[in-house]
């Protein structure tokens, strides 16, 4: 899980572009959720980004949240950011799954709506390790 590159650089997992895409809803959690922080992400979305500040300190936080993200999850051949674009618009259906290579659940997801909306919502809080696993066994 080593993502810095010989020249001391850091190999970016996560897009801070998606990350700002996803804070324009980040009274739902979805940022959060994104660069692997479930807790935080669940109490935003339940709390509405923390009544609006949480949401607003976040535009500070992201640049942060994206490094801590790069160096925690291995980079491979499964993208975070196209995962991540997947399961937030067509988790329903088990597309994520699909592209992860996971395609009993992915069709299991896509007859089930998203195992009745439980799945999606465990996938929201597995996904980065999920792919970080994938990337690791593939690297």
């Amino acid at each position: 899980m080593n993502n810095i590159r010989p020249d001391g650089s850091v190999i970016d997992t996560h897009s801070k572009v998606l990350g700002y895409l996803l804070w324009i809803f980040g009274f739902t959690g979805a940022h959060r959720f994104y660069y692997g922080k479930p807790v935080t992400g669940t109490i935003w979305f339940f709390t509405l980004g923390l009544l609006g500040v949480g949401w607003l300190i976040d535009a500070f936080l992201i640049p942060s949240m994206n490094r801590q993200a790069d160096l925690r999850f291995t980079a491979g051949p499964i993208d975070y950011s196209v995962a991540w674009l997947l399961l937030t618009f067509l988790g329903f259906f088990g597309v994520h799954r699909m592209y992860q290579g996971k395609w009993i659940t992915g069709i299991l997801y896509m007859f089930t709506g998203g195992l009745f909306l439980l799945g999606v919502l465990y996938d929201f809080w597995t996904l980065n390790d999920q792919i970080s696993m994938k990337n690791a066994q593939r690297g």
